[in-house]
């Protein structure tokens, strides 16, 4: 009998790029996004908070208040880190922040995009809702400790 506690081993480079691609196309999927801001003192300030995502052309796709802590820190700063699934099977994103735009001013095939996986349509909402569009520049992917070692599946945003 296997012990279910115990893992199969590591999984290829072309599987776990495969399962990672399998996780940010997923319906109703959310990420958590890790931004920071400086404080009037000079102190860093992290800041961390899940949003739903959505994986349109190879980009993650954000759909927030651009007044928000998280909005004001990727506006400014135009880099995040993202983290998705459980710590025993994570997926981790550096990104930058490619464009911004608009929700009220979207063009359909990004706002139905988003609507469709992400399973909410911030359409309705408020004037300062935007799409914040963030180009992978480093992936990662991994289960378990002996798939540490081949962890990274893109860097500087081309996969390797």
């Amino acid at each position: 009998m296997t012990n279910p506690q115990v893992a199969p081993g590591p999984r290829t480079r072309e599987q776990r790029l495969a399962d990672t691609l399998a996780m940010l196309g997923s319906p109703v999927r959310d990420v958590w996004v890790a931004t920071a801001s400086t404080a009037p003192d000079g102190t860093p300030v992290p800041y961390l908070v899940p949003l739903s995502l959505a994986w349109i052309d190879d980009r993650v796709v954000l759909a927030l208040d651009a007044t928000s802590r998280t909005g004001r820190n990727l506006l400014a700063a135009g880099t995040a880190r993202l983290s998705l699934g459980a710590t025993r099977d994570v997926v981790m994103i550096d990104a930058v922040l490619e464009r911004s735009v608009r929700v009220v001013e979207a063009p359909a095939d990004l706002a139905e995009g988003y609507a469709a996986q992400a399973d909410w349509d911030p359409r309705p909402g408020g004037d300062h809702d935007v799409y914040l569009v963030l180009r992978p520049r480093r992936v990662q992917a991994w289960r378990e400790v002996d798939e540490i070692a081949g962890r990274v599946l893109m860097r500087d945003g081309e996969w390797v």
